[in-house]
């Protein structure tokens, strides 16, 4: 369900940005391929062993991928240049996505910081 859910997300979103975002869910589930699809805080998001560790989100002037912690983003600081961002949510522009190099990193971070607290 969740699945379609997300492809719902998705349709509502205009182009360019939905083929961009589109690209990024492709990236995420072959890196995390046993990772759940799910919709949290009205987001399209990715949950493992019941842990959510990404999540995208499409608006007027950017796009937000987001890892559900506010310590991920801090830590990879130097990983990040060139893309805005708040304390939870990395942005991004048709122009400029996320490399999947990056998206690798993110996700990695994330899984290592749910591990080290033993969820």
């Amino acid at each position: 369900m969740s699945s379609s859910e997300i492809d719902a997300y998705l349709a509502n979103v205009a182009e360019p940005q939905r083929s961009v975002l589109k690209a990024l869910r492709a990236t995420i589930r072959s890196l995390v391929p046993n990772a759940e699809e799910c919709i949290s805080y009205k987001i399209p998001a990715f949950r493992v062993d019941g842990h959510v560790v990404a999540g995208f989100a499409a608006f007027k002037n950017h796009m937000s991928y987001l890892p559900f912690s506010g310590s991920v983003l801090p830590v990879l600081h130097s990983s990040l240049e060139g893309h805005s961002r708040t304390k939870s949510a990395l942005h991004f522009t048709e122009a400029s996505p996320l490399s999947n190099e990056l998206v690798a990193l993110l996700l990695e971070s994330r899984l290592a910081e749910i591990e080290n607290r033993g969820y």
